[in-house]
């Protein structure tokens, strides 16, 4: 398992490439309500809610918008914490989007009722000290939901899930490209995530797999 000491594995998201992304994936906004449909599940009203590298912060923002939750957002690209403060004053609703390491995270003990980290997990160079810093920032009874693709995904899953995407041609060849080749290169296997757990705080642990996805779920 890869460490490098800049806090991501692979090419980091910052300047134009983030900007590409964000706009890419502002093209999918069903998706971003089906991850607040499926964050309501776990955080009763009054929540506070901490996403792990967000990055130009859609989900954070929609979580906010409900006006049910207090919503942090913790990057560590520059670009993508700019990005999504511009778009949460856009849109008119509070998030405090900070820049840091998911490795090291810039807040007290207990501070959280729940966790979300959708599809960043795998780039972590430090995914067990990613775990144990989400141990250490959920308040006792918390849950934290770790949302990414599994390395085992089938070409079939990849090319579906793309299908669905709002893209044009160029973006929706190289999203297809990267989920078929080196993001799964990155990503773990279900066995290979419960041994990670192992070496953290968590206790009670479920880890549900979808053609495309693990869905891990970690409780305090």
């Amino acid at each position: 398992m890869t460490r490098t000491d800049k806090g991501y594995r692979g090419i980091g998201m910052e300047g134009a490439i983030a900007r590409w992304y964000a706009t890419t994936n502002a093209k999918s906004p069903a998706r971003y309500q089906e991850q607040v449909a499926k964050v309501r599940r776990y955080a009763a009203k009054g929540a506070r809610i901490l996403e792990v590298a967000p990055g130009p912060g859609y989900l954070s923002i929609a979580l906010a918008a409900t006006g049910d939750y207090t919503v942090t957002g913790l990057d560590i690209s520059d670009t993508f914490v700019q990005i999504a403060r511009a778009k949460a004053a856009e849109a008119g609703v509070e998030v405090d989007f900070r820049r840091g390491n998911a490795a090291a995270m810039p807040f007290n003990d207990d501070t959280f009722d729940f966790l979300i980290c959708c599809a960043a997990f795998k780039n972590f160079s430090d995914p067990v000290a990613a775990l144990r810093e989400m141990h250490r920032v959920l308040r006792p009874g918390g849950c934290a939901l770790v949302l990414d693709l599994r390395r085992d995904v089938s070409k079939q899953a990849v090319d579906e899930d793309v299908a669905r995407m709002r893209m044009g041609v160029f973006s929706r060849a190289f999203t297809r490209l990267a989920l078929r080749s080196f993001l799964p290169r990155r990503a773990y296997t279900k066995g290979e995530f419960e041994a990670m757990v192992a070496h953290t705080g968590f206790g009670a642990h479920d880890i549900r797999e979808s053609p495309l996805t693990l869905e891990v779920e970690l409780q305090k």
